[in-house]
């Protein structure tokens, strides 16, 4: 696999653009890029021309995540207000506004069937599960304090989470968090299964492979991402290259390869026989807050696509093939 620039758009947002993904496509159109910002907004894109579709307003602070539903009809954002705001993807019309303080929400995602949004809840120390057709929480999984701390202890905050990921098969929820543990959870039994260790700083992104539900993948603010066998409890390996912050990381669809966005302004394309980087791309001059390969699907999709967002408030996308 290798990347290839294919357009970037500078100033696509006012200030510095912290999330991106992509919208599933429909029978009535093709997948879209859908990115927010600090700025407030969240924006849509055309997936080849990076043409600006939309933008949606409602947020009355900067927009920290963003989720596609797997219909690709509904998407979702959160923002610094402690809101989640639920829209319809053609008409911009709100479906629902989810309440989520005392905290911010760093890290969101739709289960694979698309049943349940699972909402990573900061300071909350816990992620909450909202079933996606009455709109309540069904399910809160608390992350487990350090033994022996007591529940005012101020490393507590260490506790924040930060992202969340869903295995394929929609078993297995993920959770990193600020003190560099990753917790796996069994969905059905509300139930902690086992603790990931082999980081020691903030673990910002997570995504399982899409061919191996036991495989996870996690980038870290300590420069490396690790690949662990999510149902073994152990750390398969830890690639480096990064010379900062790993803040995003996502699978390719054929899962031969990984994506990562960094404070060191790069986007990085590693090859997972090799577990080496095989390409730096530099089109940002700041930080890539997040990397998000296309999905596989629509009519008249003949080539892969990734998209990176960043601080520079940009967005770019690279074909690879």
């Amino acid at each position: 696999m290798k990347l290839a620039g294919l357009k970037s758009i500078e100033n696509a947002h006012e200030d510095s653009v912290w999330a991106a993904t992509w919208v599933p496509a429909t029978k009535d159109r093709p997948s879209l890029l859908l990115t927010g910002s600090l700025d407030e907004t969240v924006k849509l894109w055309r997936a080849d021309e990076l043409d600006l579709v939309r933008t949606n307003t409602g947020h009355s602070l900067g927009v920290a995540a963003v989720a596609a539903h797997p219909s690709g009809i509904i998407a979702a954002s959160s923002s610094l207000d402690s809101f989640v705001r639920v829209f319809d993807v053609d008409t911009n019309a709100t479906i629902a506004v989810l309440e989520a303080p005392p905290s911010e929400v760093w890290g969101m995602q739709f289960e694979p069937m698309g049943t349940i949004l699972a909402v990573a809840g900061g300071s909350s120390a816990s992620v909450k599960l909202w079933d996606t057709a009455s709109w309540r929480i069904i399910s809160t999984l608390s992350i487990p304090r350090p033994e022996a701390q007591k529940p005012s202890d101020k490393t507590s905050s260490k506790k924040f989470v930060l992202s969340v990921a869903w295995s394929p098969n929609g078993k297995r929820l993920a959770c990193g968090s600020m003190d560099g543990t990753i917790c796996v959870f069994d969905v059905d039994r509300s139930k902690l299964l086992h603790q990931l260790e082999g980081h020691n700083m903030p673990v910002r992104s997570l995504v399982f492979s899409p061919v191996d539900p036991r495989v996870l993948f996690s980038g870290s603010d300590d420069g490396h991402v690790n690949m662990h066998d999510a149902e073994g409890k152990t750390l398969m390996g830890s690639m480096s290259g990064h010379t900062s912050w790993v803040l995003s990381v996502d699978a390719s669809p054929d899962g031969g390869a990984i994506a990562t966005g960094s404070s060191d302004r790069t986007v990085r394309l590693w090859d997972l026989k090799m577990r080496a980087a095989i390409q730096t791309m530099s089109n940002h001059n700041d930080q890539v807050w997040s990397v998000a390969f296309r999905p596989p699907g629509g009519t008249g999709v003949r080539a892969g696509r990734l998209a990176s967002v960043s601080d520079d408030k940009s967005v770019s996308l690279y074909d690879y093939s």
